[in-house]
């Protein structure tokens, strides 16, 4: 026996209990799905579902669903999932709870209904509901039955196995994480005394560079006490020797001054003037200055925007140029396809022109061949209405006839002078029989008309489906060869797409191998071979003719037939003429559901009429067909044979 742990997850239901308390609270179950197979005695699966509660060891609930009860629980339920799936769809189900199980109005929900008011040892139901404005669906309904003693032992002897494995896992981690933790704490302690030696160390090194430092520091600061000492009495003495020379020049200068001041006084007397004037043209250059300074302004301004637009416009320039650059190596792509894509056009052009060509040749041949048709039909119809008029006359003759013999059965009782009135009466009946016996024999070269004339068309017939056929295969050729030119179209873009930065692909030609034309060749063969596949339109119409006949002089047709029987009871001479049914076998067209041959009006039974005695078959070949078609031609416009002399052989 297998297992396979398929689902097992706490989840939130609603509990209700129906009793006088009707307690509806809500609580955590766990859900465990396994799949359970056996092979021992037969091949079985079971889908096996427990409900249990962490918090209560004694809460048991198992359900088990072989194929043959999930088929009636399908029954039942309406459910359009097979066994395989529905293990699948059930977790679904339960996995779209759990999402809904924290919203205060959860789509959908679990609700685990019991006909008691507690949990005490009787079958529970779970439900899977959907809700919504209007009702509560429920998906699914499982009814669970409570645990045994021996299932809740065994179930409880599980759970203590496993205590015990996670007891023992535990343990084992514990004790590797005490082991990690000592090792660290070892490795820790050794680094931190290698670190306080290095520390030591390091002070020791600190105090006897400072002392160096110190020392050094008061030898150069005595140096330089020293120094400072003699630049200052050197300074001082230069000081001295400045300040004589100075005096001196001030003096000088002092005199150079009162004279640079008489000349100065007279300067400024006249930069006065110059003053008054300079003002006035100040003043007049300061509104020219301030307009100015706004031209300068606003040029400023300009000059802003200009250097902005010309930053923007470098950055468009260079993202324009690198789109060029792009678009330049694409337009190389796309031309190369362009291209190939001709080529494939062209191709294609040709194989439709060809086909076209093919269609149009097939269409004016079944046109002529329904021209043909109708003529066959038009003078079928003649051949009839011309029957119908034969029938008729010789219901005529047949009412003379009657009367003939009424009187002949009085002239009987007359005496011997009119014996030979009767010999003369008996002559004249001989003469209308032979007239009888030559109607009849032109009805019957009629008929042998008609028999060609139906045979001529069951093969028009035949033709005109074998055109059918044709048309069919071409157009299924047309569609095949689309698709085909569609499939090398898609792998030609999706290899350009690939390898777009590489040369092109090669043509569709030479990377299949085969043209269209080849491959119209190669799929059909020759009819002399026997083989029934689909065979090229322009091929079929070279050997149409010969197809045909050669089969229309192998296969018979069978046609209706006329006889006419026109003998005349010996005993009984004004006694009725019966119809004898006419055995016809007319061969129905499959496709288009219409009866070859004469149509059944023109067959009914006739009270009156001349009795039929069944229909002939004849084979008719194809090379044959227009010189029939010309003597039924003649025929036809030709009347029924009736003597003339009919009304002088029988008066009254």
């Amino acid at each position: 026996m297998a297992a396979e742990r398929l689902f097992e997850r706490a989840v939130r239901l609603q509990l209700q209990l129906q009793g006088p308390a009707c307690e509806e609270r809500r609580m955590y179950v766990r859900v465990s799905i396994e799949l359970r197979s056996t092979s021992t005695p037969i091949h079985k699966k079971d889908l096996v579902v427990q409900l249990t509660d962490d918090t209560d060891p004694f809460f048991l609930y198992n359900l088990v669903i072989s194929e043959e009860d999930f088929q009636s629980l399908k029954f039942q339920q309406g459910l359009l999932v097979d066994f395989s799936s529905f293990p699948q769809r059930f977790i679904d189900l339960l996995q779209q709870c759990i999402q809904e199980q924290n919203k205060d109005i959860p789509r959908f929900l679990l609700q685990l209904v019991s006909s008691a008011s507690a949990l005490d040892h009787k079958p529970v139901f779970l439900n899977v509901v959907e809700t919504n404005p209007f009702k509560h669906l429920t998906h699914l309904s499982l009814q669970f039955l409570p645990g045994n003693d021996a299932e809740v032992k065994k179930f409880l002897a599980n759970c203590l196995k496993c205590i015990k494995e996670e007891k023992l896992l535990l343990e084992q981690k514990l004790k590797k994480t005490e082991d990690d933790l000592t090792r660290q704490l070892n490795f820790t302690q050794q680094s931190l005394s290698e670190k306080s030696r290095e520390l030591d160390k390091l002070r020791s090194e600190w105090t006897s560079h400072t002392a160096a430092l110190t020392n050094k520091h008061a030898q150069e600061l005595t140096n330089e006490k020293e120094k400072a000492l003699q630049a200052q009495t050197q300074c001082q003495q230069q000081h001295e020797q400045q300040k004589k020379e100075l005096e001196s020049m001030h003096q000088r200068s002092v005199q150079q001054l009162q004279n640079r001041l008489s000349e100065l006084e007279i300067i400024n007397k006249d930069l006065t003037e110059r003053r008054y004037k300079g003002d006035s043209t100040v003043r007049e250059l300061k509104g020219k200055l301030s307009g100015i300074e706004d031209e300068c302004q606003r040029t400023k301004q300009e000059v802003l925007s200009l250097r902005r637009e010309n930053t923007t416009l470098d950055a468009e320039c260079h993202e324009k140029e690198k789109l060029i650059n792009q678009l330049q190596t694409r337009v190389a792509v796309l031309e190369q396809e362009i291209k190939d894509k001709d080529q494939l056009v062209n191709r294609t052009k040709e194989v439709l022109d060809a086909t076209q060509e093919q269609k149009v040749i097939l269409e004016e041949n079944t046109e002529k061949k329904q021209i043909h048709m109708e003529k066959l039909e038009a003078t079928i119809k003649s051949l009839s209405a011309e029957l119908l008029k034969a029938n008729e006359i010789i219901k005529k003759l047949q009412g003379d006839l009657k009367t003939l013999m009424s009187k002949l059965k009085l002239k009987n009782t007359v005496t011997i002078q009119q014996e030979k009135l009767l010999a003369e009466k008996e002559e004249k009946l001989q003469k209308e029989q032979r007239d009888l016996q030559e109607t009849g024999q032109s009805l019957r070269t009629k008929e042998q008309e008609i028999c060609k004339l139906q045979e001529q068309l069951e093969s028009t017939v035949q033709k005109l489906e074998e055109s059918k056929q044709l048309l069919k295969t071409n157009e299924n050729v047309i569609t095949w060869l689309n698709k085909q030119l569609n499939e090398i179209q898609m792998a030609r873009k999706q290899d350009v797409l690939g390898t777009s930065t590489i040369s092109p692909v090669l043509p569709s030609k030479s990377r299949i191998g085969i043209s269209p034309q080849n491959m119209l060749e190669n799929r059909f063969p020759p009819p002399s071979l026997g083989i029934n596949y689909p065979i090229s339109p322009v091929y079929t119409l070279q050997t149409l003719p010969e197809h045909t006949s050669a089969r229309n002089a192998s296969q018979p047709f069978s046609g209706p037939k006329i006889q006419f029987n026109t003998q005349l009871s010996k005993t009984n001479r004004c006694s009725d003429v019966h119809m004898v049914p006419v055995a016809t076998s007319n061969s129905a067209n499959k496709e288009n559901g219409e009866h070859l041959g004469l149509e059944l009006k023109y067959l009914k039974k006739r009270e009156d009429s001349i009795p039929l005695r069944g229909l002939s078959q004849n084979t008719l070949n194809s090379s044959e067909y227009p010189k029939s078609y010309s003597s039924t031609k003649i025929q036809t416009s030709s009347k029924p044979v009736v003597p003339s002399t009919a009304s002088a052989y029988f008066p009254g």
